[in-house]
């Protein structure tokens, strides 16, 4: 259980939409820092609305 909002908690909603690496560069998530991840997970947010 991560905390809201926190790497952990970004990384658990990108895995569970099935995002398991970088879009552009092809790395694991784990390897980024927390204010990418939320970029990521906020463009995701984006594209289902």
């Amino acid at each position: 259980m991560a905390y809201e909002y926190s790497k952990g908690w970004f990384i658990q909603q990108l895995k569970a939409e099935g995002i398991s690496y970088h879009p552009i560069e092809k790395r694991k998530l784990e390897l980024y820092k927390t204010h990418i991840l939320r970029r990521l997970y906020s463009d995701l947010q984006k594209d289902k609305t």
